[in-house]
């Protein structure tokens, strides 16, 4: 079995348990309570997740450029409760970075809504690098953002994967930016 098919499966039993789970901040204490870096799940999908890009078959598809890319790995289907999974690269040193309050360098991607929501597991690659969700920065961890919510990606000190679970696998990029 292959390392995409591998994850699959390791998905499948966390899928299970979430499933009836609502995405947002009291979810995504528990994620990082239960299932945080130091869990066998957590571990287990970061080396699939990474070696997917390694391999090409993650986050392969350019959206902007070589410093942000995303790939559905699996649409919805009945195995894993309705949850499709896709995975996203981005890296904070790309050119078109900006500077945050902070002076951290930091990468925008694509404004975009969660109609029911979205699990996020975040997979830094380079020390320190984070995610930024709904409750703030992410560094390893997940992310939940809540049903109807809606945000720019952003990613700050360096690069981050992220393997995010999407009920009934959707996304939305059709709603008017905020000025």
């Amino acid at each position: 079995m292959g390392s995409r098919e591998q994850l699959i499966e390791r998905s499948i039993p966390f899928l299970r348990e979430v499933k009836d789970m609502t995405p947002s901040a009291a979810m995504e204490r528990w994620l990082n309570e239960t299932y945080g870096e130091e869990s066998a799940l957590y571990q287990d999908l970061a080396r699939l997740i990474k070696m997917g890009v390694e391999e090409g078959w993650a986050a392969n598809q350019e959206v902007e450029g070589p410093n942000y890319r995303r790939s559905r790995i699996l649409e919805p289907v009945p195995e894993t409760f309705q949850f499709s999974i896709t995975a996203v690269y981005m890296n904070s040193a790309d050119p078109r970075r900006f500077k945050d309050d902070d002076d951290h360098d930091v990468l925008r991607g694509q404004y975009h809504g969660h109609p029911y929501g979205e699990l996020n597991l975040v997979v830094p690659l380079d020390k320190g690098a984070q995610l930024k969700g709904l409750q703030g920065w992410q560094g390893p961890g997940w992310t939940a953002p809540d049903p109807g919510s809606r945000h720019y990606p952003e990613v700050r000190g360096g690069a981050v994967i992220a393997l995010f679970y999407l009920p009934a696998g959707r996304i939305s990029y059709d709603f008017k930016v905020p000025a």
